[in-house]
């Protein structure tokens, strides 16, 4: 599943290819006709990114309204310049328009028509002003977002008997933050993933949620999940590159059986809330 970088880097760039412009929305499977009815001659006034949900603001047309979307486990979206192509599989959603605002992905050409569509979402639906207002209210602090309240969510964190991994995971205390950054993360702090949230002290909340913020703005940046430390990269170890379907290096994530890259200690693998989790025994003591 997609985690918080990949959503905020949909949000800026469907911003840049049909931001400011009026959309033609169709949905060629049929699963969401009503919906690309209401969003078709309107006109995309924003995108946001809260977490793992992604928000276009559209206005006017024959209704307009909140497009959610939230990708889970097998949603994705594909896009390009100029017409669209002859439609092939299960598009759930597509929207053609000519963007105005910069971008620095591939297909920048403000003005030129471009095309988006979306391919089996966990969620794509119309929300009203105040449903969306309530979506934001349920979910917890995005490390990506200027109005994250890191004290609240830490004090949420330090209240709770359950395991630190699970809480990193609960998308109503900390948005947007998926098994590969909560691995990781608690790797760098030297933290198990059992620990209880109340053991954790105040400063190691903030070293936690910090190095999030940096991890992350790095995932956004790159288009991939890096969190290792230069020290520990392939050519500074003389290694081998980490070869995986999910790209960039790590220090633990999907590295069961294979030596740590600090103590050499096997990586430990283990399930916590009904998902795999990864740590190192000997750098994150229980």
């Amino acid at each position: 599943m997609p985690e918080g970088h990949t959503i905020h880097r949909l949000a800026a760039h469907h911003d840049a290819v049909l931001g400011g412009s009026q959309v033609v929305a169709s949905s060629p499977q049929g699963r969401f006709v009503a919906g690309a009815a209401r969003l078709s001659g309107a006109t995309l006034v924003a995108t946001e990114a809260y977490g793992k949900h992604l928000l276009h603001d559209y206005r006017g047309g024959s209704g307009g309204g909140i497009l959610r979307v939230h990708l889970g486990l097998y949603g994705m979206f594909a896009d390009g310049p100029g017409a669209p192509p002859e439609p092939v599989g299960q598009i759930r959603l597509r929207l053609v328009g000519a963007g105005t605002g910069p971008d620095d992905g591939p297909h920048a050409e403000p003005g030129r028509q471009h095309w988006v569509d979306l391919r089996g979402p966990a969620a794509c639906e119309l929300l009203t002003v105040a449903e969306a207002d309530a979506l934001r209210g349920r979910l917890g602090a995005d490390p990506l977002r200027t109005d994250a309240d890191p004290a609240a969510a830490g004090e949420r964190v330090r209240r709770s008997a359950k395991p630190l991994g699970a809480l990193l995971l609960d998308q109503s205390i900390v948005a947007g933050v998926g098994l590969v950054y909560t691995t990781e993360v608690l790797f760098r702090a030297g933290i198990a993933p059992t620990l209880p949230g109340r053991k954790l002290t105040a400063d190691q909340w903030l070293r936690i949620w910090a190095d999030l913020v940096a991890l992350m703005r790095l995932g956004v940046d790159r288009g991939r999940i890096d969190t290792v430390r230069d020290v520990h990269l392939p050519e500074a170890m003389g290694r081998a590159p980490r070869v995986d379907r999910h790209g960039g290096e790590v220090y633990v994530y999907r590295r069961a059986g294979q030596p740590c890259l600090l103590c050499g200690t096997a990586v430990a693998a283990g399930t916590l809330a009904a998902r795999n989790l990864y740590w190192c025994p000997t750098c994150q003591p229980g």
